[in-house]
């Protein structure tokens, strides 16, 4: 009876939120492109037909044509792997780092929690995108080296934050019990303190997504991921400036599948968080 009442809580607090359940679709949708993009689209994103070059969006091509008679829709779908890879490696990147950081800050205290968080402040007086770009200027140019750089950018918000969840749960009675019955401090770092700060930190995790995908996107547009003619969502909206008076899909369409993830991961990051303050 009482996993019956539970389904039926998530089920109302599911309907309860339309924009939530289409968030979660949309990005149900993003990974299902880049898990089996052959299930969505039967055109080559890399081979053109001049004859359909600058199409508008129809029937036969969703999202139209670009300048050398690709299909736009086949592109971004095959583009969706690279991209998301991209962004998850630069969210798994700052998460792991940032976690580390973070929990030996709070965990041992003292001068090195001084020194780590003084080196977290100035990373963090430097906004992401602009870090970013310094990073992969020394870098190099390709999506792996795009996604470290995106990930290190990020690092300092994950590691102040889990600094802080440390340091609250870290004064908490079971920890102070679990202290006082002779448990290691590394089995109370690991059994207690940490599952109970990571609620949080998974909250920004989902959130640095979205942001992940616009950071990484916004490179790409600039030039530095995967080189022509791979399919990459930033390099496509790139692609098609030339054309947006003549072809305006070829920019807009891309872009809004962009806009679509950035704004579904913050609204699901915002129910994560929603839920665990309830």
């Amino acid at each position: 009876m009482a996993d019956v009442l539970a389904v039926r809580a998530r089920a109302g607090f599911v309907l309860r939120r339309p924009g939530l359940v289409l968030a979660v679709l949309v990005l149900v949708v993003v990974v299902a492109w880049a898990l089996a993009p052959d299930l969505f689209t039967s055109y080559d994103p890399l081979a053109g037909v001049p004859r359909q070059k600058l199409q508008a969006p129809s029937g036969a091509h969703l999202f139209g044509t670009d300048e050398t008679g690709r299909d736009v829709f086949a592109r971004v779908v095959h583009g969706a792997a690279l991209s998301l890879r991209a962004t998850v490696s630069a969210v798994l990147i700052a998460l792991v780092a940032g976690s580390v950081l973070g929990l030996v800050a709070g965990a041992r205290g003292g001068w090195l929690d001084s020194v780590l968080m003084r080196v977290m402040d100035v990373l963090l007086a430097v906004p992401p995108i602009l870090l970013s770009l310094a990073l992969v200027t020394g870098l190099g140019f390709g999506t792996t080296k795009v996604a470290i750089a995106v990930g290190v950018a990020n690092v300092a918000h994950f590691a102040r934050l889990m600094r802080a969840e440390v340091l609250r749960v870290r004064g908490s009675v079971y920890v102070e019990a679990a202290r006082a019955g002779g448990v290691r401090w590394f089995g109370v770092l690991t059994r207690h303190i940490l599952p109970n700060a990571a609620g949080p930190v998974i909250v920004l995790a989902v959130l640095t997504f979205g942001t992940a995908v616009l950071e990484i996107s916004a490179l790409s547009f600039l030039g530095y991921g995967a080189a022509p003619p791979t399919p990459e969502w930033g390099s496509l909206v790139a692609g098609g400036r030339a054309y947006l008076a003549s072809a305006w899909w070829m920019t807009t369409l891309p872009g809004l599948v962009i806009a679509a993830v950035v704004l579904s991961a913050n609204r699901v990051s915002r129910a994560l968080e929603g839920e665990r303050h309830d």
